[in-house]
């Protein structure tokens, strides 16, 4: 959603507003985290320049806003209508890594076992470096903190910018202090968003929290058929967030994000710096089935992007209909497993179910 650049408090009316155009709802249910067994909307919305909505106009302030009551009914029914569509079908990325933590290519249909809440499933549809378009949101922390080495994040981002977008993928620019604001629509135009990345601002407070929840709303709306990828550069030090971990962690799983993290530690050692806010990123990222990176030093940021690259570039996609299904409104487990069983598997641990 979004927000004319106004102080949050001075705004509620025309957040209230903004949000009964929208018809989007904005709870924060709290949901339980799925468990983990080992075992041996459409792309023209996007693009506009209207106020009505998150990837409309770039540098406006996103700002979490409790839900209207006169939008209850009518948000209800716009997610029951989106949900029914693909309410028996689940689809899961797979990103299957060797003991070098480089992508293993070309494996067969047969070398992958999936299993939800410990039964396992058919695989209906299989693509080995599935050829589905992408949907990035790159969200940089602009907080003072985190802004000392904001020019290596940013020549970092703009050389991942130019590697990753291939024909039909789309890419948004965010930057994130005490608000969320989009500094440029999701398009393909490098250039522009090249830019966008080298113009964001210095700001105050991390709200780490509301990028993630904002950034998997937008992905969401941008349609079905695409994966949705949220890149996030930040010193993991949470100050400011409207949202809480719980409701970031559900628009996540809730949209099929793929989270990337990358935490920049000012301070090397454990006792200076914000180590809850570390953990939380950390199951975070891994219930999406993403990965956490750790760079020593700012200079690593280029091959970390490059990894990424390729890391998105060889994943597979399984698609399967629950058998049983599962409870209404409720989380599922998922797992997955490849043969040889040396392979590293990174997956998305959990869905939650439409209603019955």
């Amino acid at each position: 959603m979004l927000i004319t650049p106004f102080r949050p408090r001075s705004s509620l009316p025309v957040a209230a507003l903004a949000i009964l155009f929208a018809g989007m709802t904005f709870s924060q249910d709290k949901p339980d985290r799925a468990p983990w067994a080992q075992k041996t909307k459409s792309s023209s919305s996007a693009n506009s320049t209207s106020n009505s909505s998150l990837t409309g106009e770039p540098g406006k302030i996103v700002q979490p806003t409790p839900p209207a009551p006169v939008d209850d009914s009518q948000n209800s029914a716009v997610q029951r209508g989106r949900i029914r569509v693909n309410v028996n079908l689940v689809n899961v990325l797979v990103s299957v890594l060797d003991e070098k933590n480089r992508p293993a290519p070309d494996l067969p249909k047969e070398a992958f076992q999936l299993f939800e809440e410990g039964v396992e499933q058919r695989i209906d549809k299989f693509e080995s470096e599935t050829s589905q378009p992408l949907d990035l949101a790159i969200m940089i922390d602009s907080s003072l903190s985190a802004h000392k080495e904001i020019s290596f994040e940013q020549e970092a981002a703009a050389h991942f910018i130019r590697q990753v977008l291939r024909q039909g993928d789309r890419l948004g620019v965010f930057a994130f202090d005490e608000n969320v604001t989009q500094v440029a629509a999701f398009s393909d135009n490098v250039a522009e968003l090249q830019a966008a990345v080298r113009r964001i601002p210095a700001g105050t407070g991390t709200s780490i929290y509301d990028a993630v929840l904002l950034g998997s709303r937008a992905l969401e709306r941008r349609g079905d058929d695409r994966r949705r990828v949220i890149i996030l550069v930040t010193d993991a030090g949470e100050t400011t967030s409207s949202s809480d971990f719980d409701a970031a962690r559900k628009a996540a799983v809730r949209s099929n994000t793929l989270l990337y993290t990358i935490v920049i530690r000012p301070v090397k050692s454990e006792s200076g710096r914000n180590t809850a806010g570390e953990h939380a990123l950390e199951t975070m990222t891994d219930t999406t089935g993403g990965a956490m990176f750790y760079p020593d030093t700012p200079q690593e940021l280029g091959a970390i992007f490059d990894r990424i690259d390729r890391e998105l570039r060889t994943q597979y996609l399984l698609v399967y209909y629950p058998t049983p299904r599962g409870p209404a409104n409720t989380y599922r487990s998922i797992q997955v497993t490849v043969t040889p069983a040396d392979y590293h598997v990174r997956h998305r641990k959990s869905y939650l179910t439409g209603p019955q």
